[in-house]
């Protein structure tokens, strides 16, 4: 399953039983964090996220609301009992802080913490299943967003037609990536001939706090759910402007732009004590937009 839940999609205040940002990527046995606002552990207790399956935990940047739940999430997983390394990404300035939070508590953490810091957009985590990026957007201070990407095998077998050239079943998955075979004559059974083409893996990108920046859309682009942040209304674009955040008709503008198969709009501000109006703005200008709701799992 590849899907992202909603664990907090409110601004910097917790109102209206919303919560500073969260939101948990999972994509088979992986389980990724993005953000950590205040709250957040309440939230996975509430919606059964269990932290011990959490091996990466992607942090956007260093306004209060996106990582202030951070350092009691790592001091918990310590007290459980952690043994499993933690990987954590984000702003350099963040390494300095969490030292000095585990310095001045005394606390020796059982399990190895690796940070790594973004410093520069592509690529910044990747294995068999999963690459994850990481690209630059427009806040008052550094920020990021990421990208995560599905990898799959580019082909799919067609075990009659394997079966008929006499290849064995050993040699299938490297069939699946569109190796040809040789056979013991050394003749070579093109890869096409046995196999099919699959789709190719899905994509789900997170736009952190941003303003409006049409950058951005080329770094997303096809991407089949983005999230983008949407803290105000279009009556309130002045606003956004100046601090630095976008509303919902500029999200739904982006999504549009770059060709994203479905738009979910968040972080939303204080002073909203209803969503309605957010979902309607962006639908005029995006038609398959929602709202990133808390508790809800969206599939990608």
């Amino acid at each position: 399953m590849f899907g992202v839940t909603i664990l907090g999609n409110n601004s910097a205040l917790p109102a209206f039983d919303r919560h500073p940002t969260a939101q948990v990527v999972t994509m088979d046995e992986h389980i990724f964090l993005i953000d950590c606002g205040e709250g957040t552990q309440m939230q996975m207790t509430k919606y059964k996220i269990r932290r011990s399956k959490i091996s990466h935990i992607f942090i956007s940047h260093l306004h209060g609301d996106h990582y202030f739940g951070l350092i009691g999430l790592i001091t918990s997983m310590g007290l459980l009992g952690r043994i499993q390394e933690l990987n954590l990404y984000a702003p350099t300035p963040l390494k300095e802080l969490i030292d000095l939070q585990l310095k001045f508590a005394d606390t020796q953490l059982p399990f190895q913490l690796h940070f790594h810091c973004l410093e520069n957009e592509g690529v910044i985590m990747k294995d068999n299943k999963v690459e994850v990026s990481c690209f630059k957007v427009s806040h008052r201070i550094q920020c990021w967003g990421f990208c995560f990407k599905q990898i799959k095998p580019l082909r799919k077998i067609i075990p009659e037609k394997a079966k008929s050239f006499e290849i064995p079943s050993s040699f299938f998955d490297r069939l699946k990536w569109g190796e040809d075979y040789v056979n013991k004559d050394g003749t070579i059974i093109k890869n096409d001939l046995v196999t099919e083409p699959l789709p190719k893996g899905k994509l789900y990108a997170y736009s952190a706090d941003t303003m409006y920046d049409e950058s951005i859309v080329e770094k997303i682009r096809g991407a089949d759910v983005l999230y983008h942040e949407a803290t105000y209304l279009k009556d309130l674009e002045e606003r956004a402007i100046k601090r630095f955040h976008s509303t919902a008709q500029q999200a739904a503008t982006i999504a549009q732009k770059a060709f994203v198969k479905r738009l979910l709009v968040g972080h939303f501000s204080s002073k909203y004590e209803t969503l309605e109006g957010f979902e309607q703005e962006a639908r005029e200008v995006f038609s398959n937009s929602d709202l990133a709701l808390e508790g809800v799992t969206y599939r990608i």
